[in-house]
């Protein structure tokens, strides 16, 4: 897993552990693993004990908020680090007048897909 800068960890305002999200939504810990193993989730290693960290805003009471495994798949197609997939995803595009993420939220995905795969090009 990747160590994040304090830039881009700068962009998210909310992180939680993997523990965190399983406990909170009633979930395995393997299976938010399996997610990042799977790419559907980023996590990145922070703060002064480097445990692995996902964004809140990645995560809903379903679990991935829907679209992003496909948008992450994107940007890693195009050879994005992690880091540089999260300062994407909470980086405010004009087009969208939000970030990725709170687009994807807004269930915004095919606009965010759209946004991916034109950077991606």
């Amino acid at each position: 897993m990747t160590d994040i800068d304090v830039n881009t960890d700068a962009l998210i305002s909310s992180w939680l552990t993997i523990p965190e999200i399983a406990e909170t939504h009633d979930l395995e810990v393997r299976l938010v693993e399996q997610w990042i193993r799977e790419g559907r989730l980023i996590a990145v290693r922070r703060g002064g004990d480097r445990e692995l960290q996902v964004p809140a805003e990645f995560i809903t009471e379903g679990g991935v908020i829907k679209g992003l495994g496909g948008v992450l798949t994107i940007l890693r197609n195009s050879s994005l680090s992690d880091v540089e997939m999260l300062e994407w995803m909470f980086t405010e595009d004009p087009a969208l007048s939000s970030t990725p993420a709170k687009a994807l939220r807004e269930n915004r995905g095919n606009a965010v897909q759209r946004l991916a795969s034109e950077r991606a090009a």
